[in-house]
């Protein structure tokens, strides 16, 4: 029994020729068709696994690893993991990955799209067109908002607002403000051509404000009533973040009340369910969470997320040094306290 090879569930179908190089390590378990989980579902299915590969639909806490003793690594594919439970993972002993840095560019390609979109009323344009609406050219027809020139506000500075900088900077001439929990090198506001300000200065002056920060629990509906309304209301709001960044309730009455011009969404707090408030609307674009949604680049994620519970497991090259652990150290200290109770060894399966 100590020479069994690793089992391995995949959560939903991805790229089978990249998945399927896990088959030369694990006894692998694909997944044939798109899948809603409850979570019962998914804990019979960790129960059963020394690995899992999942994406952002699952959502793995204490009761979906309860019955799941003996797993240790799960891969999830996709720079957020808000719908991993890490600190209980840590806890058990269950090594956790991500898969960042693979799809900066081309997310930060789908936040300028979003934004480009959104100011210059495309999909309102292309829906009005498609009614039968264009009897005649007229001058003052769905005018939008410059980007050229215009103040470009970013809320989370990592790699993608970064990305989202040099477009705007670089490519359009904009001025960018952003604010990040902690300000960055001044080489590197340099090169993106950024200033660093308050929260409430980025607010009352960005002309397009992006949303590009990490959902916690201090971001949650950071973007509510109050903070819309120090936005100027010729100004569009942008998420490519994560839903619960923004209370959709008060961007829907905004909005629909004039108090902002536009916003673009390319995620949602309850998706894949979307507000019918925000459906009703026709001065926002809505996009289903396809951030990073080009063939090279979600190629690459999963190439990541396998190379990840590969080396999570101990196999392969890189064995025990998955190239973007989330919770390397924390359990490398929960096995450490779990390796050892009065002398005896316990919980190898863990280890």
């Amino acid at each position: 029994m100590a020479d069994r090879r690793p089992r391995v569930w995949v959560s939903q179908p991805l790229f089978d020729d990249v998945v399927e190089q896990l088959g030369q390590h694990v006894d692998l378990t694909m997944t044939g068709d798109v899948t809603r989980y409850t979570p019962q579902m998914l804990a019979e299915q960790l129960s059963r696994v020394e690995g899992a590969l999942i994406t952002l639909n699952e959502r793995i806490g204490p009761a979906e690893i309860a019955n799941a003793p003996q797993l240790r690594a799960i891969a999830n594919v996709g720079v957020g993991y808000n719908n991993l439970d890490v600190d209980a993972l840590s806890a058990a002993g269950i090594l956790a990955s991500n898969t960042p840095d693979v799809l900066t560019e081309t997310t930060a390609d789908l936040g300028f799209a979003l934004l480009m979109a959104t100011a210059r009323r495309i999909t309102e344009a292309e829906r009005w067109l498609r009614d039968g609406q264009w009897g005649q050219w007229s001058f003052q027809t769905l005018l939008g908002a410059d980007i050229h020139g215009s103040t470009l506000g970013i809320l989370g500075m990592g790699r993608i607002g970064q990305g989202i900088a040099r477009r705007g900077a670089l490519g359009f001439g904009m001025r960018v403000l952003y604010h990040n929990r902690s300000r960055l090198p001044d080489a590197t506001e340099a090169e993106v051509g950024a200033q660093y300000v308050d929260l409430d200065t980025l607010l009352a002056q960005a002309d397009h404000l992006v949303l590009v920060l990490p959902y916690s629990a201090s971001s949650h509906h950071i973007i509510d009533a109050g903070a819309l309304a120090k936005m100027k209301p010729t100004a569009t709001l942008v998420n490519i973040a994560r839903g619960g960044i923004v209370d959709e309730v008060a961007l829907a009455d905004a909005l629909a009340n004039g108090r902002l011009a536009a916003a673009g969404l390319d995620v949602f707090e309850g998706e894949p369910t979307v507000r019918p408030e925000l459906l009703a609307l026709h001065n926002i674009v809505l996009t289903p969470h396809i951030g990073s949604a080009s063939q090279a680049t979600r190629r690459a994620m999963v190439q990541l997320a396998v190379d990840n519970l590969i080396a999570a497991l101990g196999l392969g090259p890189n064995a025990g040094r998955p190239p973007s652990a989330i919770n390397a150290d924390a359990v490398a200290a929960a096995n450490t306290g779990r390796a050892t109770v009065g002398g005896k060894k316990i919980d190898d399966a863990k280890r």
